[in-house]
C-alpha cells in the first residue's frame, strides 16, 4: 500500500452530483499519475520515491476567478490551478531530507470544467482526470511556458492517461 496522499476538499457541494465516484476516482489518478512518474524515473530532480502529499480543492469558477486574479493577476475563472508548496529556488534543498513531500494545492473550478467538456464533447470525468493529471504535473515541476516543455508534458499526460483507458485529448 502506497504512502501517498491526496487530501480531497469538496468546496462546492455541485461536485458530489456532477462527478461519479468523487470519493475514489480522484485518489485513483493520482495514485496512478505518481506511480507512472516514479515507474519511468520522472518528475523533479532529486526525488528518491518519498512519498507524496497534495491537496485538491474541488470548487467553482467564483473561488477560482479570486485566486486566479490575486496569484496570477487575471481577473477571469480558468480550469485549474496549482500552487506549489516549495519555493522552487529551495525546492532541493527541502526534499533532499524529508521522507514526505507535502507538493501543494490544485483547485478545479467546475463550471468551467463542465463547459469546457460540453465545447469538447467529451465527459466530465474524463476531462476533470485530465485536468487532475495536468496540476499533478504541475507539482512535479512541469510546465508548458516553452515548447518543448509543454511537448514533454502533454506526452506524459497522454501516456498516464492512456494508462487510464483516456483517449489523447490533444487529438
Amino acid at each position: 500500500m502506497s504512502s501517498n496522499q491526496l487530501d480531497v476538499i469538496i468546496e462546492d457541494d455541485r461536485w458530489n452530483v456532477e462527478l461519479d465516484k468523487i470519493d475514489t476516482w480522484p485518489k485513483f489518478v493520482f495514485e496512478s499519475s505518481v506511480d507512472f512518474l516514479r515507474q519511468k524515473g520522472l518528475g523533479f530532480d532529486g526525488w528518491k520515491g518519498q512519498s507524496i502529499f497534495i491537496t485538491l480543492a474541488l470548487s467553482n469558477d467564483e473561488h477560482v476567478q479570486k485566486l486566479n486574479c490575486e496569484f496570477r493577476g487575471k481577473d477571469k475563472p480558468t480550469n485549474v490551478l496549482s500552487f506549489a508548496n516549495i519555493d522552487d529556488d529551495a525546492f532541493f534543498d527541502v526534499i533532499g531530507g524529508v521522507d514526505n513531500i507535502e507538493l501543494g494545492d490544485i483547485i478545479i473550478a467546475l463550471e468551467t470544467l463542465d463547459s469546457e467538456a460540453k465545447e469538447q464533447k467529451i465527459s466530465l470525468k474524463n476531462h476533470f482526470t485530465h485536468l487532475l493529471v495536468h496540476g499533478i504535473l504541475h507539482l512535479f515541476g512541469y510546465d508548458h511556458q516553452e515548447d518543448d516543455e509543454a511537448e514533454e508534458m502533454e506526452r506524459i499526460e497522454i501516456e498516464i492517461l492512456k494508462k487510464l483507458n483516456i483517449s489523447n485529448p490533444y487529438e
